[in-house]
């Protein structure tokens, strides 16, 4: 199984929190429990985060009992209107004021402007009468993480970033490249065509210093991949590469001069994902990463954790407490620090229901 709809966080995440190596069972695992702590977070806050271009339609009138030139779109949020209409008539988008505007997305209802002569309504019945397409979701926020290093066309799915990407993007991130979304559902392992210099490495995870040609190619909190053993760049100092060693779970090993050395720098993707179109892209084009909101992130990782720990305990953790008498003693393990928040982010993101009258 791999990530197949978006979510809030990474595997690369969860699995730094948890400390657990690159095992193709732990993989599919964790991608399980992303996904699961992604949906019940949708659940419990009553949104959709990630954004999504799509068509929506509403009933007009309808039951909502409001002005006659306002709408509310329910569990909807709206980020951006690029089209609307009424009754087969074409709203222009110009004519329709996007609120609350105090703060900008998220959009919970639109409002006909009074001040023009478009109008809601017109259609034979009050079935679907209003069409909205524009881009839903709670914000469409990126953070530039890289560049390409080859061009694409509309149909492949593997990309090959540059070390700037690799060392940021993770396995369940959504790309943006040009205009066209991505889902990535894999990373794969790519030459970087450079090799290990100087003395080369010993067998001590005392010997942290990797010599290279150029230090301008890889990135701080890249991982990379020498022979069968993964290290992590922690701090790069001209052509030295301060790494850790034996991570990810691997075992430290020597390591001669030339040894070839990898990166995850092919990222495996759904393209034309969230409502885009599949396209073309240059070489050397941005690599941009929608920025999940802080607290979602923070609680889709602890969900995902939670879930992963428990499953391993057959859904009874334990945990153990010193007696004032000696000894120690088991007790279930405490869900208080998940359950505030739980909480802090439903009274942060959550969103309210809106009393009707019907």
């Amino acid at each position: 199984m791999t990530i197949s709809e978006p979510v809030y966080t990474t595997r690369e995440t969860v699995k730094r929190a948890l400390d657990q190596g690159e095992v193709a069972r732990n993989n599919v695992n964790i991608d399980r429990a992303i996904e699961s702590a992604s949906r019940n977070i949708e659940s419990v806050c009553h949104r959709i985060f990630h954004p999504r271009v799509a068509t929506k339609l509403y009933d007009w009138p309808n039951d909502q009992n409001a002005l006659t030139w306002r709408l509310w779109l329910d569990g909807n949020d709206l980020i951006s209107l690029s089209a609307a209409s009424s009754g087969g008539t074409a709203i222009p988008v110009a004519n329709i004021n996007l609120e609350p505007n105090q703060y900008g997305p998220p959009y919970t209802r639109v409002e006909i402007d009074i001040g023009t002569s478009s109008a809601f309504g017109g259609g034979s019945t009050h079935q679907q009468d209003i069409s909205l397409t524009g881009l839903w979701g709670f914000n469409d926020d990126h953070v530039s993480n890289g560049a390409t290093i080859e061009a694409l066309d509309a149909t492949e799915t593997g990309i090959d970033v540059n070390a700037t990407a690799s060392s940021q993007v993770g396995v369940g991130s959504i790309l943006k490249i040009d205009s066209e979304r991505m889902l990535v559902t894999d990373r794969v392992q790519l030459d970087t065509t450079i090799n290990v210099g100087g003395a080369g490495l010993t067998n001590s995870k005392g010997d942290t210093a990797l010599t290279v040609s150029d230090g301008t190619q890889f990135a701080v909190n890249e991982v990379l991949l020498i022979d069968s053993e993964r290290v992590l760049i922690t701090d790069i100092g001209g052509n030295v590469l301060v790494i850790e060693r034996a991570f990810d779970g691997t075992n430290s090993a020597a390591h001669t001069t030339s040894a070839d050395i990898y990166a995850p720098r092919t990222l495996t993707v759904s393209r034309g994902a969230l409502g885009s179109t599949a396209a073309t892209h240059s070489s050397g084009v941005a690599v941009t990463t929608w920025k999940v909101p802080p607290g979602i992130r923070q609680l889709a990782t602890a969900e995902a954790i939670h879930e992963l720990m428990q499953e391993q305990t057959g859904w009874f953790r334990t945990m153990s407490a010193s007696s004032v008498f000696g000894g120690t003693s088991k007790r279930a393990a405490s869900l208080e620090a998940l359950i505030e928040l739980r909480d802090q982010v439903y009274r942060t993101y959550g969103r309210k229901a809106r009393t009707r009258t019907v």
